[in-house]
């Protein structure tokens, strides 16, 4: 698949859960979120934009994108995590990801994720997505951080954009996710945005409707 090398030296931006490799599906967030629910102490949060997310996941999410204490956000964000990392183990690629990942191991990649940074990259390197020696570029990775305001505001992709910048040779950048929350992120960036993998109507309410494909394969039929 060479035309995804050909893409004018733009750069390919991507979420990493539901994405790439299913880790969601093995995290319990129910559990979570009833730990995050009583370090907030009642806390109310801002409103967050609907996805079909189950609701344990949404609302640590928000949490996560809602808290502008940083000592709380980081125990919160700790909470989080210990169930995030006890799934990594079962997590799975999504259908069609080694091919997708070779035919694209030419271009500038950055994965710019709600976990932590230190969970993707376990998650990735489980996957062979960052395994050393790999064929292709060194992919940037950008986590939750406190300190960047997470999905759906563009600044992860903004912040990976910038690293990206010597070998992408431009600002320039489609982004694939899977749900609402990445097409804002997208959109907020200025990037193009591909959904994938998402449920009937994710992107209803996102205005203009993103151009959402099944799988990854047809991911690639887009960057071609």
């Amino acid at each position: 698949m060479t035309g995804a090398r050909d893409s004018g030296g733009r750069a390919l931006l991507l979420d990493l859960d539901r994405t790439l490799v299913d880790l969601q599906s093995f995290t319990d967030y129910d559990a979570a979120w009833a730990q995050v629910r009583d370090l907030l102490e009642g806390a109310e949060l801002p409103s967050a934009p609907q996805t079909g997310w189950p609701s344990g996941t949404r609302a640590c999410m928000a949490a996560i994108s809602g808290i502008a204490d940083v000592e709380l956000w980081h125990r919160v964000s700790s909470a989080i995590e210990a169930h995030e990392r006890a799934a990594i183990a079962e997590s799975r690629p999504m259908p069609d990801l080694a091919e997708f990942w070779k035919a694209t191991a030419e271009l500038p990649r950055g994965v710019v994720t709600l976990l932590p940074e230190s969970v993707a990259r376990e998650v990735l390197t489980r996957h062979g997505l960052l395994a050393e020696g790999a064929q292709g570029r060194e992919v940037v990775v950008v986590g939750r951080d406190p300190l960047i305001r997470p999905k759906p505001s563009g600044d992860g992709l903004r912040s990976a954009l910038g690293r990206l910048a010597g070998s992408a040779g431009s600002v320039s950048a489609l982004m694939v996710g899977d749900s609402t929350w990445d097409a804002l992120a997208a959109r907020d960036a200025g990037c193009d945005f591909v959904g994938v993998h998402a449920p009937p109507g994710e992107f209803d309410s996102v205005d203009p409707r993103p151009t959402a494909v099944a799988g990854l394969r047809d991911v690639l039929r887009v960057l071609s």
